[in-house]
């Protein structure tokens, strides 16, 4: 069986606050809970640290006699007479 439901406002509501005005304090207050609330479980929530695979990196130049050989970005050593790998 169905029932039609009329949308029409009741005479006097089921809670106190009839007002627009507090009805938008009581929205922008819980627009502002869950802006916490989502900042705190960011923020509670484990970080994973994916290890990444290591770069190995050669540079030579036309001007330098040997090859800087890099291991993350940080300087290893030289590579004396290697022009190119």
């Amino acid at each position: 069986m169905l029932k039609t439901l009329s949308l029409q406002a009741r005479a006097s509501a089921p809670w106190p606050f009839r007002s627009p005005l507090a009805a938008r304090a009581l929205g922008s207050a819980g627009h502002m809970l869950g802006r916490v609330a989502a900042r705190l479980s960011a923020a509670a929530a484990p970080r994973i640290r994916r290890e990444l695979p290591p770069v190995l990196e050669f540079y030579a130049d036309a001007s330098a006699p040997e090859g800087a050989l890099f291991l993350n970005g940080e300087l290893v050593g030289y590579l004396p007479g290697v022009t190119r790998l």
